[in-house]
């Protein structure tokens, strides 16, 4: 049965375009392709794979629970040398207006314009999108590294510093390509971005965890 339905899934992705893989590859037993080694990440220019790159966001309700959301068709570049971690430089681009949350009407309220002229509560119908440039990155152990920089969102611009993982290399079985993985951590004060609707009810600081993966061009 087990064979049946890997044979059938195959089949399908063939069908439907996209790309091929070896029924093997989801057996039982098998290896992940992505390893926490070093060794296996080599020097060059890298770019996000958006349909594998999250930011999720995490902000106090009321004082009762926190509330999560996440941004996805993230796009951004890394260049980097695994011998010269300090000379890594960063550049993430995430879409504000590809936000997820639980519930429609909240999504509405993150995104709708102001009422009747006045500037929007969050962000408004066609927000930009939020870049992070890096501007300093400091290694602290075999797989861990402070990453400075500056965050551009909302029509401002202020500096962030987010404690970033190395979380695997290997090559990516759909489509070859030399993958790197990353988690990066950061808290930001959402005020210092004007996002400043309901002070006092809605926590001021922001948890942000970035999960990445980056393809070598």
């Amino acid at each position: 049965m087990k064979k049946l339905a890997l044979a059938a899934a195959a089949t399908t992705a063939l069908v439907s375009g996209t790309v091929a893989v070896s029924p093997t590859l989801f057996a039982q037993g098998s290896q992940a392709p992505g390893m926490v080694d070093t060794s296996r990440v080599t020097a060059g220019t890298y770019a996000l794979d958006p349909a594998h790159t999250l930011v999720n966001w995490r902000v106090n309700h009321f004082g009762f629970n926190d509330y999560f959301g996440l941004f996805g068709d993230i796009e951004g570049t890394m260049t980097m040398d695994p011998a010269n971690i300090s000379d890594a430089e960063f550049e993430i681009m995430v879409p504000i207006a590809q936000v997820t949350v639980a519930s429609e009407e909240l999504k509405d309220h993150l995104l709708r314009p102001g009422k009747e002229g006045a500037a929007p509560d969050f962000f408004g119908p066609e927000p930009g999108m939020a870049t992070f440039t890096s501007t300093n990155v400091r290694q602290n152990s075999d797989t861990t590294a402070i990453v400075s920089g500056m965050l551009e969102m909302n029509g401002n611009t202020g500096p962030v510093t987010m404690r970033v993982e190395f979380t695997g290399a290997g090559t990516n079985p759909m489509n070859k390509a030399e993958t790197v993985g990353f988690e990066g951590r950061a808290v930001i004060d959402r005020s210092q971005w004007d996002v400043n609707y309901g002070q006092g009810l809605i926590g001021n600081d922001v948890e942000l965890i970035i999960t990445a993966a980056f393809e070598k061009q």
